[in-house]
């Protein structure tokens, strides 16, 4: 049987806070969501089962769900194995995102996870978060529904390289090489940007820190007082 497409195309809002910023908390997420909500976005992306019960309390869209949780011995964080899985199944999330990079795993293999899923939860999506095309077409070939720009630059063999280099030449290879709906994610900070990802042709964008997390967006403020100073 056919899923159901979850995500509309579009904005989706990044609501994430970790517990050594200034706004973690479920109950501040929840109305960060409603202001995104409000602001006209399709979907939120949320961490933790308790961020997403509590966003679904306050909005009618479809979330996209994560867990961070370090495992020793491998630096793959977001939703790394089925523990974070059943969490997410648990929370009622729509679609479940989990690193899709080539980096060491701390138990189940990326494959396992997908029909894991497949099998707990066949009517929620998967999203990989990948930092190369070679990650791309991969899971791709795995059958996640989106594949999305979500880990460029946080893996140890992509640092230092970021979404929009080269005018967003990165993206653009990922959409010629996979048949899977393409999120743009990371890094896209502006309207201006945002614009121009969706006219490249991704299916939707996820949008965090530029929304979401004002020390971010205070400290760029600053540092581009002191760059013209």
């Amino acid at each position: 049987m056919e899923r159901v497409v979850m995500l509309p195309q579009g904005l989706v809002v990044s609501c994430q806070a970790l517990p050594d910023e200034p706004l973690h908390s479920s109950f501040i997420m929840s109305k960060l969501a409603l202001a995104a909500y409000e602001g006209g976005a399709v979907g939120i992306r949320a961490n933790t089962k308790e961020d997403i019960e509590a966003i679904k309390t306050e909005v009618p869209l479809p979330v996209i769900g994560i867990v961070k949780r370090d495992y020793e011995g491998s630096d793959v964080f977001i939703t790394a194995t089925s523990k974070e899985v059943d969490e997410l199944i648990e929370s009622g999330c729509e679609v479940i995102a989990l690193d899709a990079t080539k980096q060491k795993r701390p138990k189940e293999t990326l494959e396992e996870l997908v029909t894991y899923i497949r099998k707990h939860a066949p009517n929620v999506e998967i999203m990989a978060d990948i930092s190369t095309v070679e990650e791309a077409v991969n899971a791709d070939k795995l059958g996640f529904d989106y594949v999305g720009t979500t880990l460029r630059g946080y893996t140890s063999y992509t640092k230092g390289h970021i979404l929009f280099e080269d005018d967003f030449a990165f993206l653009k290879e990922v959409l010629d090489k996979v048949n899977a709906k393409v999120i743009a994610e990371g890094n896209v900070i502006t309207p201006e940007m945002y614009q121009t990802v969706s006219n490249l042709g991704v299916y939707c964008t996820v949008v965090g820190g530029a929304i979401t997390r004002p020390k971010q967006i205070t400290e760029r403020f600053v540092q581009a007082a002191k760059d013209q100073s």
